[in-house]
């Protein structure tokens, strides 16, 4: 006997069949009105999660007004990062709402869990964490040593988006195994995000799912093992 495990948290995307070879020179100043907004919407992020860290340590329960509220925060962040500096993968304008807008290519969505651990509240958001956090260090942040002397290096993330860019402008073509693999990478950074947003208690596994598509359900099977 089997049973479905899937994650909590879906992110997609799709890569527009017509690129233009040089927009992505100044996606990120187009997209600056969507920073500013975002700004705001991030600290709001920060003070529902609070209100949601007690509410689920006395009641076990996310606020679901709450927690539509951050997914939305995520699900804009998500469009605007593939739009201008993720990925690159549309030209098209990231639209100005939290919700769901289901003919842009890029998607994102949680789960709302009927039931949280009281006691894991405490501790998955920093924690049992620590070791996601070095991860998506590695893909998204600045690396070396110091500041006087050091050497600093841009994360993995933004390295293969302009190396994907650069391909893009001299072949007029997205390389779609490299786009696969940014999406993967962002899929593995959005679990560990909701999972220190206290969105879901299932830890993001240490695994690279890549493709734009949500990867398949994994089974398991009565004795505990899991297959596709």
């Amino acid at each position: 006997m089997s049973r479905i495990l899937l994650s909590p948290v879906r992110i997609e995307a799709s890569i527009d069949p017509r690129l233009s070879r040089w927009l992505w020179l100044v996606k990120w100043l187009l997209a600056i009105p969507h920073y500013i907004v975002l700004c705001f919407l991030w600290i709001a992020f920060v003070f529902v999660t609070i209100v949601a860290f007690f509410a689920i340590l006395l009641t076990g329960r996310y606020p679901r007004s709450l927690f539509e509220f951050n997914v939305g925060v995520m699900r804009w962040n998500w469009r605007v990062s593939f739009y201008a500096h993720t990925a690159l993968g549309t030209d098209r304008y990231p639209p100005f709402t939290l919700a769901e807008v289901s003919d842009y290519p890029a998607h994102f969505d949680v789960t709302y869990p009927e039931h949280l651990s009281r006691g894991l509240v405490l501790v998955k958001w920093w924690l049992l964490a620590i070791p996601q956090y070095i991860v998506v260090g590695i893909f998204v942040g600045d690396w070396g040593w110091g500041d006087s002397d050091s050497w600093h290096a841009g994360g993995l993330v933004p390295f293969l988006s302009l190396v994907a860019v650069i391909i893009l402008a001299f072949t007029g073509r997205y390389p779609v195994h490299l786009f696969n693999f940014l999406i993967g990478l962002a899929r593995w950074v959005a679990r560990v995000g909701a999972y220190a947003a206290l969105m879901t208690d299932e830890y993001p596994p240490f695994r690279l799912d890549m493709g734009g598509q949500a990867a398949p359900p994994l089974t398991k099977t009565s004795d505990g093992a899991s297959g596709p």
